[in-house]
């Protein structure tokens, strides 16, 4: 008989693993010349722009990159969606007594998305929110990523606690360098992985299990 599974001591190991990972993961994103990452970034747009689920969207939340923190450079693409039409939101983390409030505010145009609560930039205020049905896919950013559609992030758990306002209908895409790709990363049941990866090299599918 096996003795029984401690899981408190699998969530230490969990979160143990998931802070290797980001320190890592830091520090190898940091590494690379921003030149170069410039041309990642470039090529990954050019694989969203292809994707049928961009190109059929009628609207998008997506992420005003943290520079500084080498994120995927995604502002080209949000100059091409609003070139095309589509309503882009972005994300929004408004404080309350308890924590915070989090969801997607419409961005209505170019430069009113500025940093706002000192954790990422966001629309004004006012601007509209985001409710089921109004936003079509959510571009996700990630530290690290698996084919499973897992992802690590910063460790503030923000996009596990808002995409499911959003999903379904909409669908999430985790965005990312390739090197970011991992074989496996630790998930914690309340993870919530994404419908596709898209990287400057490659996209994957994520299949999901029958339910």
């Amino acid at each position: 008989m096996e003795p029984p599974v401690d899981e408190d001591l699998l969530r230490e190991l969990r979160s143990r693993a998931k802070k290797q990972i980001r320190a890592r993961m830091r520090a190898l994103r940091t590494s690379i010349p921003t030149a170069a990452l410039a041309e990642r970034s470039a090529r990954l747009i050019d694989r969203l722009l292809a994707e049928p689920l961009i190109r059929e969207a009628r609207s998008v939340a997506s992420f005003w990159p943290l520079i500084e923190r080498h994120e995927v450079d995604l502002r080209p693409l949000d100059a091409e969606l609003r070139r095309r039409g589509v309503r882009l939101y972005y994300p929004f983390q408004d404080p309350t007594v308890t924590g915070f409030r989090t969801g997607f505010r419409l961005s209505e145009r170019e430069g009113d998305v500025i940093m706002r609560s000192g954790r990422f930039a966001e629309p004004p205020p006012d601007a509209p929110e985001a409710a089921r049905g109004d936003v079509d896919v959510v571009l996700v950013p990630a530290l690290a990523v698996a084919a499973t559609g897992h992802r690590i992030g910063y460790g503030a758990g923000y996009y596990d606690a808002t995409l499911g306002d959003v999903c379904p209908p909409a669908r999430a895409i985790v965005v990312a360098y390739d090197f970011q790709l991992l074989a496996e990363v630790p998930a914690e049941p309340h993870d919530v992985p994404v419908q596709l990866v898209v990287t400057d090299a490659r996209v994957l599918p994520v299949e999901t299990e029958p339910s």
